[in-house]
C-alpha cells in the first residue's frame, strides 16, 4: 500500500483465519466472541473475518483517516472491531476520534495506496477525511500498547495510524465481529474484502455456514 518512489512497505492481508491454526485458535478459543457480544450489548457474535496490518520500519506513509462500514457489505449498529498489537507501539498507534460512530455522513473511501474514489459511480453523499489534529471539536484517542492489549470499536469509528518511522516493526491483528442487527447490504462495487458469489440479499443475516456465530458457544 506504499506507492512507488515512497519508503518503507505497508502491507495487509485478511480471510487466513480457516487456514492458520493460530488465527483460527485465536477467532474460537479465546474471549474475544464472548468480549464482543457484551459490549455490542448483542445476545450473539457472529465472526465477520480478521485482518492482518504490518507496518516496516522507515514507513513514513500514515493509515489515512476511515470508516470500515462503507468498505464492506454489512450494515447495522451492533459492530465491533478488536484492533491487536503483536509488537509494542508508541507513535505508530491505532488513533480514534470520539463519537465519530454516531456521524451522520460516513467518510468518504478510497484506495488507500493512491486516494482514489472505492466505487465508481457512487452517488452515495459522503463527507470528506477529516484532519482531527486540526479541526476544532475533534478528540483523538490513543494509547501506548503492549502485546496481548487490545482496543475494541465501532465499525463506523474514524480511526487511522501515523506511519512507523522509528526502528521496530508494527504488526497488528484485527478480528471483525457482528451482532444481532447486522445485516447484508449492497454497495456499488467490489467491497473489501469481497466474498464473491455469496448469494445473500439486503437485509439477510450474514450466512453463518461462511460467518460463524462463536457466542453464544454452540
Amino acid at each position: 500500500m506504499v506507492a512507488a518512489g515512497e519508503p518503507g512497505s505497508f502491507f495487509e492481508d485478511y480471510c487466513n483465519w480457516r487456514r492458520i491454526p493460530e488465527f483460527e485458535a485465536v477467532v474460537t478459543e479465546s474471549p474475544a466472541a464472548a468480549a464482543a457480544a457484551t459490549l455490542m450489548r448483542s445476545t450473539r457474535a457472529q465472526f465477520f473475518h480478521e485482518h492482518v496490518l504490518v507496518k516496516e520500519p522507515g514507513t513514513h506513509k500514515p493509515t489515512p483517516w476511515h470508516q470500515d462500514i462503507p468498505y464492506y457489505f454489512v450494515d447495522g449498529e451492533q459492530t465491533a472491531s478488536f484492533w491487536i498489537p503483536v509488537d509494542p507501539v508508541r507513535e505508530a498507534t491505532l488513533r480514534l476520534v470520539a463519537g465519530s460512530h454516531r456521524w451522520e455522513e460516513w467518510v468518504r473511501p478510497v484506495r488507500w495506496k493512491d486516494d482514489s474514489g472505492f466505487y465508481e459511480g457512487d452517488a452515495r453523499r459522503y463527507r470528506d477525511a477529516p484532519d482531527p489534529d486540526s479541526e476544532p471539536g475533534m478528540r483523538v484517542l490513543e494509547w501506548a500498547l503492549e502485546p496481548g492489549d487490545a482496543v475494541l470499536f465501532d465499525f463506523r469509528t474514524v480511526h487511522g495510524a501515523r506511519g512507523n518511522p522509528g526502528g521496530g516493526r508494527r504488526r497488528a491483528l484485527s478480528l471483525r465481529w457482528l451482532g444481532d442487527d447486522a445485516r447484508y447490504a449492497e454497495r456499488p462495487g467490489r467491497t473489501s474484502p469481497p466474498y464473491p458469489e455469496h448469494g445473500m440479499r439486503p437485509g439477510q443475516r450474514l450466512r453463518e455456514d461462511w460467518f460463524p456465530v462463536l457466542w453464544p458457544a454452540a
